[in-house]
């Protein structure tokens, strides 16, 4: 590390100003803002006995604040969305521990953005030093940095081992003012489908209602809060987030939180809650009705047509999903890196990343093959 940069630990951002944490990004990717992340740790979202211990990593020279790395002891791999359970299996099988970890990332948000929060390369490198020299002085089993942008890339050297996934994400074309700019590059069959999707949502008298997080009422946070927990209780997983975290939100975020609740007889009966980025939407939870179609509706197709009104490029509905590739959401390659501490475990590590790796372009290559749009159209 630098000798001029001091290393700070933090167990929370409540003593770092607002001001000083978001001067480290561009402010285009609301995951990483200081709202954000310490929302988390003071509306009860990151609870302990679910393995989230808050470990900032800082770098300060003097009293200004130069790197940042947000970051958390790990004792599981609860809500990271880059799946390791292998890795830790493999390490009590050889009676060593893999847990606790060092995660810098986001918690309960596989979406990508910036993980190295700094103003020049040289300060990354040296934050990403800074990482290796925690976790050696910490004894613990190894470093993960998941989902951070393709720009972060070439700072990990070959001690670091790459993995990549993919996820399905919406990218706005040249010559898409409107949905039906956006249907007429696909296909007739998938064309078709989502047309019929769309008319039983309306045919059942749904409509929609938009509202960014200063235009939410305190009812319809909560109804969305409901909904998030009903998935959550279908599903049989633990809710992470909160009603007073939602409502932080709301507040500290006031734009760029986006709820997109559907209404029947002006009660709403499902949700999607959004965060908005630079030029990004980036979908996260939903919760509703089970009648036909509405999940689409509610968490694709409002969102799209959201985007094509407010002039954002992209959409990214979240992890997972195939179903989402005939609803124009492409296969888009994501990024994390990954410090092993033992020497031995690194190499078999690699061996094993190496093969996932090809899994995964065969993977991308055979999904590209199942594109809805059409070879002539502006989609690719």
């Amino acid at each position: 590390m630098t000798s001029c940069l001091n290393l700070r630990v933090l167990a929370d951002l409540a003593g770092i100003r607002p001001a000083q944490w978001d001067a480290l990004h561009d402010g285009r990717n609301p995951f990483v803002s200081h709202a954000f992340l310490a929302g988390l740790e003071q509306h009860g979202c990151l609870r302990p006995d679910w393995g989230w211990q808050p470990q900032h990593l800082t770098l300060w020279r003097g009293d200004t604040l130069v790197a940042a790395a947000p970051g958390y002891l790990k004792y599981n791999s609860h809500g990271e969305f880059v799946f390791d359970h292998a890795w830790a299996n493999a390490y009590a099988r050889s009676g060593m521990d893999y847990f606790p970890k060092w995660l810098g990332g986001v918690p309960y948000s596989p979406v990508t953005g910036p993980r190295l929060l700094a103003h020049s390369d040289e300060d990354r490198l040296a934050l990403l030093h800074a990482v290796v020299e925690h976790v050696t002085a910490r004894q613990l089993s190894s470093a993960h940095i998941n989902f951070h942008t393709a720009a972060e890339t070439p700072l990990f050297d070959e001690d670091w081992l790459a993995r990549r996934d993919v996820q399905f994400q919406w990218q706005r074309q040249a010559g898409w003012h409107g949905f039906d700019d956006f249907l007429a590059a696909m296909d007739r069959k998938r064309r078709k489908n989502i047309r019929q999707e769309r008319a039983k949502v309306f045919r059942a008298g749904i409509r929609f209602a938009v509202r960014h997080g200063d235009e939410a009422s305190d009812d319809e946070l909560r109804a969305m809060h409901g909904f998030y927990l009903q998935t959550f209780a279908e599903y049989g997983n633990a809710p992470a987030l909160t009603l007073p975290f939602l409502r932080h939100l709301a507040a500290q975020l006031p734009r760029q939180l986006v709820l997109f609740l559907a209404m029947q007889n002006d009660v709403p009966i499902a949700g999607a809650l959004c965060l908005r980025g630079g030029d990004t939407l980036y979908g996260r939870y939903w919760g509703g009705a089970p009648l036909p179609g509405l999940h689409f509706e509610t968490c694709y197709y409002q969102g799209i047509e959201y985007c094509l009104r407010e002039g954002l490029q992209r959409f990214e509905p979240g992890a997972q999903g195939e179903h989402k590739l005939a609803r124009g959401f492409l296969p888009t390659p994501v990024h994390s890196h990954h410090w092993v501490a033992h020497p031995q475990f690194r190499q078999a590590l690699r061996d094993w990343c190496s093969r996932e790796h090809d899994d995964v372009a065969h993977y991308g290559t055979a999904l590209r093959h199942h594109s809805p749009f059409k070879p002539t159209g502006n989609a690719g």
